[in-house]
């Protein structure tokens, strides 16, 4: 094969994994906007929401650690058109549990979904860090800006569907299908996967990455960082519809705020890293994401909140990709170590949804939200383990004194 094939393979490739990570991220959020109407359908209070959205947490901590080896075996494209599968199931289900008014039906939805999107989301950051290799440039907050805009994407279908009446399980079917037909064309054009030879063991084992501090430090990275995102996601428009007493239309916009600046973010996150390091961007964002909550949670009224929500958004954009480019800095133990690092991250969204329901259901859901400064400073004190294994010029994994 010829050097120009090889660039016009990458650059397929390159294409192909952006449209995957704006596929995941449609397919995530096109309920998570409307969490009142599906929280209102099926009758719930706000600790009882929290403990469904526990069922979408827990399934994902469960998964995520087997999808690593998963990858290993079978390849980045199998594990994604795996994952993706179970989240079209999972979203079918929760449509039919929200229309029937059955919360056990919706919670086995979310386990599907959960599940899912954990051999999603770490099959995905493995084919994108090798990409972001190959190319020899940063672009994982790229593809992360991809994720991002298709939760914008998500956030204005539901915004509109909530505005013309129609009803979730509805919205739920038609995201169902369209992400299942987008990908089964793009994992098509993934990099070839390369097995290993028979009798050949891989060169890392869970257990391995698992005793690795680095790994450890950058999974507290991606659970500061992820908490911080995630409370944003499950709980911004039910904090202005609850909180501000504003519609669900305004809800819904408030949340399409926060998912805005986390794509303007990542799409130029990039610049940022290869000029000042990854552990400066962390710290800048830092301090951003603080900022934007201490301005959510004032009860100032809803213009300072959709102002919060901007920098709330920017604040948490780049914590999970510079985490998954940490974790995958060595190609020959990517898969297991993003696994790993992943399942610590994702303990932010098991422990996230039902903490701040719990405290919701006591205190309110703003002042439920100020345990998300706790979420900030574990990233903050955590963000030095973020530093490239090796230094070379000219590579994604090039960084500056931070």
């Amino acid at each position: 094969m010829t050097a120009i094939d090889d660039r016009a393979r990458l650059a397929t490739a390159k294409v192909a994994v952006g449209v995957t990570f704006t596929a995941n991220g449609l397919a995530y959020a096109g309920w998570l906007a409307r969490a009142p109407a599906v929280r209102d359908d099926l009758h719930l209070s706000a600790a009882g929401f929290g403990l469904l959205l526990l069922c979408l947490s827990a399934s994902a901590i469960a998964a995520i650690p087997l999808a690593g080896p998963l990858v290993q075996r079978v390849g980045p494209a199998r594990a994604v058109m795996l994952g993706s599968g179970s989240m079209v199931l999972g979203l079918v289900a929760l449509g039919s549990g929200t229309a029937l008014g059955s919360v056990p039906l919706a919670g086995a939805g979310l386990v599907l979904a959960g599940m899912g999107n954990s051999t999603w989301d770490v099959a995905m950051n493995v084919e994108g860090a090798d990409v972001e290799r190959q190319l020899g440039r940063t672009v994982m907050p790229r593809f992360h800006a991809g994720f991002s805009l298709g939760t914008v994407l998500g956030a204005g279908l539901s915004a509109a569907a909530a505005a013309s009446g129609v009803a979730v399980s509805t919205q739920l079917f038609f995201t169902a299908a369209l992400t299942a037909a987008v990908m089964a064309v793009v994992v098509r054009r993934f990099l070839p996967h390369q097995p290993l030879p028979d009798g050949q063991k891989p060169a890392m084992n869970v257990r391995q990455a698992w005793r690795e501090p680095r790994t450890l430090l950058i999974g507290m990275i991606m659970l500061g960082f992820g908490f911080t995102e995630g409370a944003a996601n499950d709980w911004l428009a039910i904090s202005l519809v609850d909180g501000y007493h504003a519609s669900e239309t305004v809800g819904a916009l408030g949340f399409g705020t926060f998912v805005t600046a986390m794509t303007l973010a990542r799409l130029f996150g990039g610049y940022g890293i290869e000029r000042w390091g990854r552990v400066t961007v962390l710290r800048i964002t830092a301090l951003s994401a603080a900022l934007g909550l201490l301005l959510v949670v004032s009860g100032a009224g809803v213009p300072l909140v959709l102002l919060g929500a901007l920098l709330w958004g920017a604040g948490a954009s780049l914590g999970f990709p510079i985490g998954m480019s940490a974790a995958a800095d060595d190609p020959l133990r990517a898969a297991i170590r993003v696994s790993v690092a992943g399942s610590i991250g994702y303990g932010a969204f098991l422990a996230g949804p039902p903490l701040i329901g719990l405290l919701a259901e006591q205190f309110g859901v703003l002042r439920a939200l100020l345990v998300v400064f706790g979420a900030v400073a574990i990233g903050l004190a955590a963000s030095g383990a973020a530093r490239p294994l090796h230094r070379v010029d000219g590579a994604a994994g090039v960084d500056h004194p931070g």
